[in-house]
């Protein structure tokens, strides 16, 4: 049976979210007028609500320019439906951001003031809350500031921990700000969890080639970017999922509200996803993973010898994802890049490794370039998905895997 071509162009997560942004005095402030311009980008409407001591930072003008909604920072101020802003606000947003978050505004938030109109909306609150503190590391660091935000998180919202590294008053230290595209990782994770259709599953990506060593500074490898692996994770993040991302070395950022276990060879790959998958519901295996590795890897660097020769013995490496074909409680996608025979070795895979799904692509035509055509092959049949860019083809991939997923826990023993 051959299925229809699958839809290519997901709705972002973002896109028509109504997103609530407070912004409070500090030095940070200018980041968070890029992460209003790239929320706004994606889609999602921001409403800023700027205190008092933030408009000594950055302008009203700016956010507003930056979003195309007028900023709001008074509480007598009415929003466009004429209802009192702090109720209207927090009854309508889909999330509640604080960023930069400073000592005094965690306090007012932590014993529940409603002095203005940020702590007002807050109050009114119902959707999830993202506080991003920034502030010395001094302040930070202090038990009132610590107790705080453990009783915000006790309270159910998600603080982030700030990054260390040099402040704006030249100390350095933990009370950085992170960056606007980490910022928006961890909203889009938020928005995720609360309402996305893979909310509570525990997901397993592995991503990269491996690099299997012969000598201190040469290795076996293959030309493996890791783009589609990395954004297969961080599709899973934004529709709820927690994600693992096991990672050969690759030039790429690490996805923000991911867990990252970086690894180098076969055999490590090996242990990280044994140990991954052990509570996990779902396996994408993406990584390029070596078939062999070197039988013994040189202590010092292999020097050229007069004939110019280099023999090698190779092993095999341990087929990872066939590991798990025994297990009937976990939803295994392979891969499948070939350079001759596509579907009819996707197909063998697909049975002899006991998968669910099996993803085939042309190796020649897509390892390392930014595009990508897919076939997604399984006991139904074969589906066709367009070559496009690798995000949105690992977003269009992750909504067909979810579909498959979905329907494959109704079928589990006990399902109700």
């Amino acid at each position: 049976m051959r299925h229809a071509v699958e839809p290519s162009e997901p709705m972002d997560i973002l896109s028509g979210k109504k997103l609530l942004l407070g912004v409070c005095g500090s030095i940070a402030a200018y980041k968070v007028a890029q992460l209003a311009r790239d929320l706004t980008l994606a889609g999602a409407r921001v409403d800023v609500v700027l205190t008092a001591a933030a408009e000594r930072f950055v302008g009203a003008a700016t956010f507003q320019a930056l979003t195309g909604r007028p900023v709001l920072r008074d509480m007598w101020e009415l929003p466009e439906d004429g209802v009192i802003g702090h109720v209207s606000l927090g009854a309508q947003a889909d999330a509640v951001i604080v960023a930069p978050a400073t000592a005094n505004t965690i306090a007012r938030i932590a014993v529940g003031l409603a002095d203005d109109l940020l702590t007002t909306t807050i109050l009114a609150a119902t959707a999830p809350v993202l506080i991003a503190p920034a502030m010395n590391p001094l302040m930070y660091a202090n038990p009132a500031t610590r107790a705080n935000i453990a009783a915000l998180r006790a309270r159910g919202y998600t603080v982030l921990e700030p990054e260390e590294g040099r402040m704006a008053e030249e100390v350095s230290g933990k009370g950085r700000l992170p960056e606007p595209a980490t910022l928006e990782g961890e909203i889009r994770a938020l928005l995720g969890r609360h309402s996305g259709p893979l909310r509570g599953q525990r997901v397993v990506v592995t991503a990269g080639g491996t690099r299997e060593p012969i000598d201190p500074v040469r290795f076996v490898g293959n030309r493996s970017s890791g783009q589609m692996g990395y954004a297969l994770a961080a599709r899973a993040r934004d529709l709820g999922a927690s994600v693992t991302l096991i990672s050969g070395p690759t030039a790429l950022p690490t996805p923000a509200a991911v867990n990252v276990v970086q690894v180098e060879t076969a055999l490590q790959m090996r242990d990280a996803v044994q140990a991954a998958c052990e509570h996990a519901d779902m396996l994408i295996m993406n990584a390029a993973v070596a078939d062999f590795r070197p039988a013994a890897a040189a202590e010092s660097k292999i020097k050229k010898r007069g004939d110019g020769e280099l023999i090698l013995e190779l092993l095999p490496n341990p087929d990872i994802v066939a590991g798990f074909a025994q297990r009937r409680d976990l939803f295994k996608v392979g891969f499948a890049a070939e350079t001759d025979e596509l579907l009819a070795h996707a197909r063998d895979k697909l049975e002899r490794k006991g998968l669910d799904l099996i993803v085939a692509n042309d190796a020649v035509a897509s390892i390392g370039r930014p595009d990508i055509a897919l076939y997604l092959v399984d006991a139904d049949g074969i589906t066709p998905l367009p070559r496009q860019p690798k995000a949105a083809a690992a977003a269009a991939l992750l909504d067909a895997i979810v579909t498959r997923y979905t329907r494959w826990r109704t079928s589990l023993p006990g399902a109700s």
